[in-house]
């Protein structure tokens, strides 16, 4: 059975978890599959993706049991490798969603502990229905957050919750991952909330999109003012004046919506 179901339909990637009847925990098969689907996304024409799991929850992190029969092979032999730029497989997991050009909203439930929220974690926004419950898992099995969770979460968090969080393993609820800062907003239907989002980011410029990304992502990297400012400008003279931002000067002005070629 497919781990995972992509559809992509008017520029919106749809990334379906489906082992639902599982908690949709990750397996070999599903971190196989989520990166597959990562790099179908990346390689075509989707201007955001909205990433969500079927069933009760959206990942409830990793079924034990598939990686323990990994238990005869060393740790360093899998964890140590740089498989996909700087990360392992496992940790590009998260970060292949934080690697792509485009907005990618993640649409939560349920369970969203371990590499589950770390996944979610690899998304530029998350929305939650009240039922959510998230938690670094890991400090439960002696382990520490390794899916990304120690570039992502620090990003987030102050420093004393990410520390509460890792140290004691505790299941935390939505609203309060919301006054935290895990999570962007909760409302009752995530996922009908998230495409409605994604809906609305796909009818803006796609190279804006990208380079706003860009550009945020510039900014938390510890570059300087005088860094930050330049790259602004930079950004900015790719776009200013060029067809796509006419078009939506256009569109603006004749209160339709932009079409771009």
């Amino acid at each position: 059975m497919a781990r995972v179901n992509l559809e992509i339909k008017d520029h919106i990637a749809h990334v379906t978890l489906t082992r639902g009847d599982k908690m949709n925990a990750l397996d070999d098969a599903m971190v196989k599959a989520i990166l597959a689907a990562g790099a179908e996304v990346a390689a075509s024409d989707a201007r955001v993706v909205v990433l969500s799991g079927a069933g009760k929850s959206f990942c409830a992190g990793l079924d034990l049991m598939s990686f323990m029969a990994m238990g005869n092979t060393p740790p360093e032999d899998w964890l140590m490798e740089r498989s996909h730029h700087d990360a392992n497989d496992m940790q590009e997991v998260a970060m292949i969603w934080r690697r792509l050009e485009i907005p990618v909203i993640a649409a939560l439930q349920g369970a969203t502990y371990g590499g589950g929220l770390q996944l979610a974690l690899g998304a530029d926004i998350r929305i939650a229905a009240p039922d959510t419950k998230l938690a670094v898992m890991e400090m439960k099995w002696g382990l520490i957050p390794d899916m990304g969770g120690m570039v992502l979460l620090p990003k987030l968090l102050r420093s004393d919750v990410l520390r509460q969080l890792t140290y004691t393993a505790s299941p935390i609820t939505a609203a309060q991952a919301e006054t935290w800062g895990l999570v962007t907003s909760v409302c009752d239907d995530p996922l009908t909330a998230a495409q409605a989002m994604a809906q609305d980011i796909a009818s803006k410029g796609p190279n804006a999109m990208r380079a706003a990304k860009r550009m945020i992502d510039y900014a938390e990297s510890g570059a300087s003012q005088a860094e930050v400012l330049l790259r602004e400008s930079a950004e900015q003279v790719q776009l200013i004046g060029k067809p796509e931002q006419m078009e939506m000067i256009a569109a603006q002005m004749q209160k339709r919506a932009p079409v771009f070629k």
